[in-house]
C-alpha cells in the first residue's frame, strides 16, 4: 500500500475564514447549547459516548481529550466532521456529502465540545487567540522518513495505513491537519490514547523531519466525496417480494453470519436490508438493494414505511454498533423478523461478498 496522492493543506485565506467563524468569542446561547448537545447525543454519542469519554464504539476517539481539543483543531474537527475520515467508521456529517448537518450546525457542535471544557484551549490566561498558525514546518523529508519507519511505523503501518495507531494515509486528514497541528501531535501525545509524546524522546529537527515526511505524501488539494444518489423508494425497500422467506439461525438471537445473509440474496428470497451508517457512506458503497436507514433516524416516522412480516437485516461499518442499535429500535416497536449483520459490510466486503460501488465527485479542500 502506498500513501494516498491526495491532500496538501487548506489554502490560508479559507482556513482563516472558517476558524474565524469557530472563533467568535461570543458564547452559544442556551438554545444553541441545547441544540447542540441534542445533537451530540443523537449523532456522536453511539460512538464517542454519552459524556464525551471515547471509546463507546468503534475506537472512537474522547471528545473531551485536551490534545484533541487543542489550540488549531478547531477547523480540524469541523473538518472531520464534514467529511468524514476515510479509513475509519467516521462518516462524513455534511448535508452535501450525505449527512444530517448543515455548516452552520457543525459549526455548533464543534464550539460546543469546546464549550464543555473546564477552559477553552484555543485561548490564553489574557483571553488572546492561542490557535496554531497555518504556514509550513520546514523539515528534512528524507530524513522523516527514516524517523518514521523507527518510531510510528510499528502503530502507524509503515506506509501510513493504520494499525493499533490511526491511518495517516488519510486523505482528509493530509488535506486538513496543518503543519503545526501535526507537529504538537507528535510533540505532546494524545492524551487518553497509546500515542506517546515524543518531544523528550526525539529532536526539534527529526520532529520537524517526521511532520515534512507526512505532509510531503499529499499533494494538490482536492478529495473525493460520494456524489449524490437516490436511495430507494418505500415501494421498492422489499428485496423479490414475491419470492419466500429466508431461514435463518439467529446467534444470540440476533445476529445473522455474512454466509447465511449471501446465501439467503443468491437464493433470491425476500427482506429488506438497512444500511445503518450515515448515508454519506451509503452513497460510497452498500449490499446490493440495501436501503440507507441511519442509526440517528427518527424511527417513529419511518417505521409505516417497513413491513412486519418480512425479514429486516441491518449492517453497519464497525461491524455492528450502529446496525443493533437500529435493529433494538425496531424491535421494541415491535419488529420481531430483524436481524443484525455480524460482520458488518467491511467484514462482509472482506470476504468476497458483493457490494454495489457508488459515484464519486471531486471537491475542492477549500469549499
Amino acid at each position: 500500500m502506498s500513501f494516498l496522492k491526495l491532500g496538501g493543506f487548506i489554502p490560508a485565506v479559507a482556513a482563516l475564514s472558517l476558524s474565524a467563524a469557530l472563533a467568535q468569542s461570543d458564547p452559544l446561547s442556551a438554545e444553541d447549547t441545547a441544540a447542540a448537545a441534542e445533537d451530540y447525543a443523537r449523532y456522536c454519542a453511539l460512538c464517542h459516548g454519552a459524556e464525551r469519554e471515547g471509546y463507546a464504539n468503534d475506537h472512537a476517539p474522547s471528545l473531551r481529550s485536551s490534545s484533541l481539543l487543542a489550540p488549531g483543531n478547531d477547523l480540524f474537527m469541523f473538518r472531520s466532521i464534514a467529511y468524514g475520515r476515510p479509513g475509519t467508521p467516521m462518516a462524513a456529517y455534511r448535508e452535501e456529502s450525505g449527512g444530517p448537518l448543515s455548516n452552520r450546525e457543525i459549526n455548533r457542535l464543534v464550539k460546543w465540545l469546546y464549550e464543555q471544557v473546564d477552559t477553552d484551549p484555543r485561548y490564553d490566561e489574557n483571553g488572546d487567540n492561542a490557535r496554531l498558525p497555518y504556514d509550513r514546518v520546514a523539515g528534512d523529508a528524507s530524513l522523516g522518513a527514516q524517523v518514521y519507519a523507527r518510531e510510528c511505523a510499528s502503530c502507524h503501518g509503515p506506509d501510513g495505513e493504520g494499525g493499533t495507531g490511526t491511518q495517516l494515509a488519510n486523505q482528509v486528514f493530509l488535506i486538513f491537519a496543518s503543519d503545526h497541528l501535526i507537529k504538537r501531535t507528535i510533540e505532546n501525545g494524545r492524551n487518553d490514547t497509546p500515542m506517546p509524546a515524543f518531544k523528550d524522546r526525539l529532536g526539534t529537527e527529526e520532529i520537524d523531519a517526521v511532520t515534512a515526511f507526512l505532509r510531503s505524501k499529499a499533494t494538490g488539494a482536492d478529495f473525493e466525496q460520494p456524489a449524490d444518489t437516490t436511495p430507494p423508494a418505500p415501494d421498492e425497500y422489499v428485496i423479490n417480494p414475491d419470492s419466500f422467506d429466508p431461514e435463518f439461525n439467529l446467534e444470540d438471537g440476533i445476529y445473522v453470519s455474512a454466509a447465511d445473509l449471501n446465501a439467503a440474496l443468491e437464493a433470491e428470497a425476500r427482506m429488506v436490508i438497512l444500511d445503518t451508517r450515515a448515508t454519506s457512506w451509503w452513497r460510497m458503497g452498500h449490499i446490493e438493494g440495501a436501503v440507507p436507514i441511519p442509526y440517528y433516524s427518527d424511527f417513529d416516522d419511518i417505521v409505516d414505511d417497513l413491513p412486519r412480516d418480512i425479514w429486516i437485516v441491518g449492517y453497519c461499518e464497525c461491524p455492528r454498533a450502529a446496525a443493533e442499535s437500529t435493529i433494538r429500535q425496531l424491535r421494541r416497536r415491535g419488529f420481531d423478523k430483524t436481524a443484525v449483520l455480524w460482520e458488518g459490510i467491511q467484514g462482509w466486503a472482506g470476504l468476497g461478498y458483493p457490494i454495489i460501488l457508488g459515484e464519486v465527485e471531486t471537491v475542492s479542500a477549500d469549499e
